[in-house]
């Protein structure tokens, strides 16, 4: 019997900082290692700003965290996704999963 491969995913990093302050020092480290786990890999870095808490959010921190991890010399692949902008996304699959009887919804 032939041996079939199973296709290979790309490898793909990625940071999703929350637009709350100033990138910390903590986040800059991991930016940093998955940044070059990633290029390591021959993948792909993606940035997804995490700005779905608006109520703590700074205004200006998402533009001053893009600018830091510039500084840095760290350059992701693709434009950077708002978690906010994907509330659609994520409403058609929280009602897909309640069509297939995974989520119960609450009274």
């Amino acid at each position: 019997m032939p041996r079939t491969e199973t296709p290979v995913k790309p490898y793909r990093g990625r940071l999703a900082p929350s637009p709350t302050g100033p990138l910390h020092f903590g986040s800059l480290v991991a930016a940093v290692g998955s940044y070059l786990d990633a290029r390591h890999h021959h993948g792909e870095w993606r940035l997804r700003i995490e700005d779905i808490d608006p109520p703590r959010e700074i205004p200006g921190a998402a533009a001053e965290i893009l600018r830091t991890l510039e500084r840095f010399g760290l350059e992701w692949d693709g434009p950077v996704s708002y978690q906010s902008r994907r509330r659609d996304w994520h409403d058609a699959a929280l009602e897909r999963l309640q069509q297939l009887g995974f989520v119960a919804v609450g009274d």
